[in-house]
């Protein structure tokens, strides 16, 4: 039987947040579902050092281009799209315009991953759902059981 330390550890959550989008809010909720209460950063108020921010995108094992909000205006207005721009001037960007890091990021002890769509956080959460679940446009992600809903 694993001791209280442990069980705390395996669900230690942390989600990178902005509690206006509606991915991260489902994300969230479905954190909350499986009974863990996560970490909540909202990365607008308190964004991530670069140190922080280069330790996700490795974590992640994604090119920094993919952790970046290419739908912001702020993106456009910069030249962000220029495919000559290096990771130090992406991530000098998303440091200086915190808006442009795509969200939600979460980390478990399972893993680190960009939850779009949101049920990609149900691939890395230490404990399972608890019973159902519906995206706020109400698509039933998890039934009554817990289990994931497929063929959708």
């Amino acid at each position: 039987m694993p001791s209280a330390t442990t069980a705390a550890t395996t669900t230690n959550v942390t989600i990178y947040h902005n509690p206006k989008c509606g991915t991260s809010r489902n994300t969230l909720a479905l954190i909350r579902n499986a009974g863990i209460e996560p970490e909540v950063i909202e990365y607008l108020k308190t964004p991530p050092t670069r140190e922080k921010l280069r330790e996700l995108v490795a974590q992640m094992a994604v090119p920094v281009r993919e952790v970046i909000r290419e739908k912001e205006a702020v993106f456009k207005e910069l030249g962000l799209d220029a495919p000559a721009l290096g990771d130090d001037a992406l991530i000098d960007a998303m440091l200086t315009h915190p808006i442009l890091i795509n969200r939600p990021i979460v980390v478990t002890s399972i893993g680190t991953r960009l939850c779009r769509p949101s049920e990609v956080v149900l691939d890395i959460l230490p404990l399972p759902q608890r019973g159902a679940f519906a995206k706020e446009d109400g698509e039933q992600v998890i039934n009554e059981k817990g289990d994931r809903v497929v063929g959708r």
